[in-house]
């Protein structure tokens, strides 16, 4: 619990001051490290005192802990890592090292001496000051952290170095340590400051004592490697028409003596080993022609990897070995099934955007009959042209080619946070919008919500839409010109729900602007001189007017003003005839880049099933109905209908088997695994959860609906409006294969955590009506089995999968931990569930109700690792800009609610656990 507590408190720490200052007061601190091997020393003895070895899965999953620990240990004290730059053409021997040190160099007339010290320093200022720890309390702390008085004997003579102050100051991207220091010789002293930080050589400065001239530099220092290495080119690959980087990659020549020189080539997730250095490819030079690389000199890497193998092998084995408590937990269950259906139902998959009629209200403009008569003729006549549009291929500003379908469903729910309006498709919206824009700014289809700027812009508080044209003023003035400014300059954390709408508005006033002038839309590759243009650009039809020349320009004029103009002609057979004109013009020009014809077919499918929504509705329907059925039975133990059990099994195994083909669908379309971003992690959690119920779980109705409404939680959190579900490229880091067995174990556990969690809260609501329901018990005592399992399953898959992403980082970058945030906190996670587990040897706490509390309020670690490092905290893994954003209420109201729960049901939390005790004979 220490451990993880200090980790917990580092990553606020780091956040607010530094990573340098978490490093120096905890991470790399005596005390933490002697946490760790005193931990390691107990767990030696617990092994020899159970005599672990007679059960091999449980012996060798304990036994790599230390195994991990002496492999850590050996590249923690004997490893060492820097950062080596060569530029195209160049060759070179000498890196810099990563950590930095405090080099000192004195120099006399007839001798030199030369000492340095391997320093990180701590600060009390990070950009702006933190209120977040006392200030007088956390600088008093650092103070003695950063402290130091090295006195360095030469010649008969003392000079002392004392640490007088460290400042680490971070403005923007930019920025600065600067370390001051008291030096005294002869009886002088004087106060140097030394500019330098981890990672960066430092500023070297001289200082004359008469006699003697002393030399400090503090930062990284220069290391030499024993062969050379040239760099003959270096390369770098951007996605189409985009400058973010697809991959880059280092051809290299290795130069060692009495060897013949080789070539290799480096690149993301393909190392460079020569001996026991170990070359990354880590980040180039702004003009390209230079490359830098990680080095990593790693003695300790193979024990390191057998404590790794030895956890996975002895996790998995644990789940399949009959002598475990997972085995024994699970036969429990077997022949001690808890409640069952009472209530079938039958679901409908179809939910279909019901056509609205036109209204007058949903125009903004005095003409509205005009209006009302062109919109009905659109809705009717502009299908079959729209249906061809959506077909036609755009390229994004990251470079994914995609169908106009997929651009135009994301136009219309950034706007108005519908899949249709009017009785229209989103793609005959665009299509729309993008023909007569001056009739469709008057139509109130962009949504907004806080009475507040309903009132600014004098619009009925009951109105949900307003339209483009109403945020301006007859003489084209911006309303709220003055109020978007300054809600943009504030800070997240102080923006109210009235900032945030109008932030949103101006967002979406953007879009709708953009799509009126067709800036969105990059469906025009460039032929020029007989080639295709560089990297594939392709380009909206104002800019291929503007760039295009001859031919080429002619025949995107023709063909845009063609289209454009049949549509506002109603002349819908010769806009069909156009856009096959521009589509056989995409096939032609940009054969390098355009999608097949099926992979368009494809996601255009995939876009019309809109599968995730609607398994979202249909788990909250279904989730609802079972845990009221739940409920009732639990409470009227004479009910045991089986079959209608069976029946919605079959229901959610249905709806399980639609989720695990709309995942698939959705690798197939985005060509890698789908959970790479925030809404498809959350659906991937949402998997996890319905996979552990019907498979592991599917005899416990409790379990079901308990992994069902975890399902139907994410699925929901995935589809609010802040969450983005458009498919996106890959950065060239998480090309890799182990991007698909990293993070689909590690994810995959939050689901049975979930689950977990809301089994005891279940438990934990059966506490407060057990009094005087003795038939209760019994259902307790299984679901807290069924929630045990559970962790025991989550833990495995968190544990096995925290260290495979380590295996990714050391084969990837170099180092096998970073101690950043989501790292941290998952790390977290794992000593925390792994308290919860092994609470059973605490006599006190081997009791069904400390179990539920402690698995409930364990999940908040989940929570903090998905969504407070992402939101809250700066890292590598996080989605967090700046200042984080407001806590929402709901976080405070549920924490209330458990909090209320756990009270009420502490009442009546003196249950004898005899399965408890049985289950004790398998430790």
């Amino acid at each position: 619990m220490i451990l993880a507590l200090g980790a917990a408190v580092a990553t606020f720490i780091e956040n607010d001051y530094g990573t340098s200052t978490a490093r120096v007061l905890v991470y790399n601190n005596i005390w933490y490290e002697a946490a760790l091997v005193l931990t390691t020393i107990n767990l030696c003895g617990i092994i020899f005192k159970y005599k672990m070895w007679k059960h091999p899965a449980r012996f060798i999953f304990h036994v790599s802990f230390v195994v991990i620990l002496i492999g850590s240990g050996v590249t923690r004290y004997l490893g060492y890592e820097g950062i080596i730059h060569i530029r195209e053409g160049e060759t070179q021997n000498q890196m810099i090292s990563l950590e930095p040190y405090l080099q000192i160099k004195i120099n006399q007339k007839d001798a030199t001496y030369y000492k340095e010290y391997k320093k990180e320093f701590a600060n009390t200022i990070y950009g702006e000051e933190s209120n977040s720890i006392p200030k007088q309390i956390f600088a008093s702390i650092v103070k003695a952290a950063n402290n130091f008085d090295h006195k360095i004997k030469f010649n008969d003579k003392v000079l002392d170095i004392k640490y007088n102050n460290y400042l680490f100051v971070k403005k923007g991207n930019a920025s600065m340590g600067i370390l001051a220091v008291d030096v005294t010789l002869n009886g002088e002293t004087k106060t140097i400051k030394l500019p330098g930080k981890r990672g960066q050589e430092g500023v070297v400065k001289v200082e004359d004592f008469g006699d003697t001239v002393v030399t400090l530099e503090y930062g990284s220092k220069i290391l030499t490697l024993p062969f050379s290495i040239k760099l003959r080119d270096f390369q770098l690959d951007r996605y189409p028409g985009s400058m973010a980087p697809s991959s880059y990659a280092s051809e290299v020549t290795v130069i060692q003596k009495n060897k013949e020189p080789f070539d290799y080539r480096i690149f993301m997730n393909r190392t460079l080993h020569e001996g026991n250095f170990l070359f990354f490819q880590s980040s180039y030079d702004q003009d390209e022609k230079g490359t830098i690389l990680s080095v990593n000199n790693d003695p300790g890497k193979w024990p390191t990897y057998l404590g790794y193998f030895l956890l996975s092998l002895g996790l998995i084995w644990n789940l399949f070995d009959k002598k475990s408590r997972f085995w024994k937990l699970t036969k429990y269950l077997k022949n001690n099934t808890a409640a069952s259906f009472l209530l079938a139902c039958l679901l409908s998959f179809g939910f279909t955007t019901n056509a609205k009629a036109i209204e007058q209200q949903s125009i903004a403009t005095s003409a509205q009959d005009t209006v009302i008569n062109y919109l009905n003729a659109f809705q009717k006549d502009s299908k079959q042209t729209a249906e061809k549009f959506s077909y036609l291929v755009t390229q994004s500003g990251m470079g994914r080619m995609k169908p106009m379908d997929s651009l135009n469903n994301e136009i219309l729910h950034k706007i108005s946070s519908r899949g249709s309006l009017f009785g229209m498709n989103a793609n005959q919206i665009v299509l729309g919008m993008l023909t007569r824009p001056e009739i469709w700014r008057h139509i109130r289809m962009i949504k907004i919500k806080t009475p507040k700027l309903k009132k600014l812009l004098g619009v009925d508080p009951s109105r949900k839409y307003i339209a483009f044209s109403e945020v301006f003023t007859k003489d084209g003035r911006y309303k709220l010109e003055k109020e978007a400014q300054e809600a943009s300059m504030s800070k997240p954390s102080e923006r109210g729900t009235f900032e945030k709408d109008i932030i949103q508005l101006d967002e979406k006033l953007n879009v709708s602007y953009m799509v009126y002038n067709a800036n969105l839309f990059k469906i025009f590759p460039r032929v020029s001189s007989g080639k295709v243009d560089d990297n594939n650009r392709w380009y909206n039809p104002l800019d291929a007017f503007s760039f295009f020349k001859g031919q080429n320009k002619t025949a995107v004029e023709t063909m845009t003003r063609g289209f454009v103009n049949s549509v506002i002609n109603e002349d819908y057979d010769s806009a069909n005839k156009f856009i096959d004109m521009i589509s056989t013009y995409q096939k032609k020009v940009g054969a390098d880049v355009i999608p097949s014809e099926s992979k368009i077919n494809q996601e255009i499918f995939f876009n019309k099933l809109d599968i995730f929504f609607k398994l979202t509705i249909a788990y909250l329907i279904v989730g609802l109905i079972m845990l009221i059925v739940a409920f009732f039975v639990v409470f009227n133990p004479k009910i045991k209908p089986v079959k209608i059990t069976k029946l919605f099994f079959i229901i959610l195994a249905i709806l399980f088997a639609l989720h695990t083909a709309g995942m698939g669908f959705r690798w197939i379309i985005s060509g890698h695994a789908p959970w790479s971003n925030t809404y498809e992690s959350l659906l991937y959690i949402s998997w996890s959860a319905v996979f552990a119920g019907v498979v592991f779980f599917r005899r416990s109705l409790l379990a079901l609906s308990a992994a069902i409404i975890v399902a139907s939680i994410f699925m929901f959190t995935a589809h609010l409006t802040t969450i983005d579900p458009q498919i996106t490229n890959l950065v060239p880091v998480l090309k890799s294969y182990w991007l698909t067995i990293h993070v689909s174990i590690l994810t995959a556990s939050y689901g049975f955590f979930g689950l977990a969690a809301i089994l005891s809260y279940m438990a934990l609501i059966m506490f407060i009506f057990r009094k005087n329901r003795p038939h209760m018990d019994n259902n307790i005592k299984n679901v807290v089995a069924i929630t045990e399992v559970a962790l025991i399953i989550g833990l495995s898959a968190i544990t096995i999968g925290n260290f495979l992403g380590g295996v990714w980082a050391n084969e990837s970058w170099g180092r096998y931990w970073g101690w950043d945030p989501k790292e941290t906190w998952a790390y977290v996670s794992i000593v925390i569930y792994a308290f919860v587990v092994h609470m059973r040897f605490v006599k006190k706490l081997n009791t069904p109700f400390a179990l539920s509390v402690a698995s409930l309020l364990a999940f908040s670690t989940i929570l903090m690792t998905y969504f407070g490092v992402n939101f809250y905290l700066s890292g590598m893994h996080s989605y967090a800009t700046g200042d984080p954003v407001p806590i929402p209420m709901w976080v405070y109201y549920v924490t209330a609610i458990v909090i209320i729960t756990i009270a009420l049901a502490s009442r009546n939390r003196d249950l004898k656990d005899t399965i408890c005790e049985a289950k004790n004979q398998v430790n």
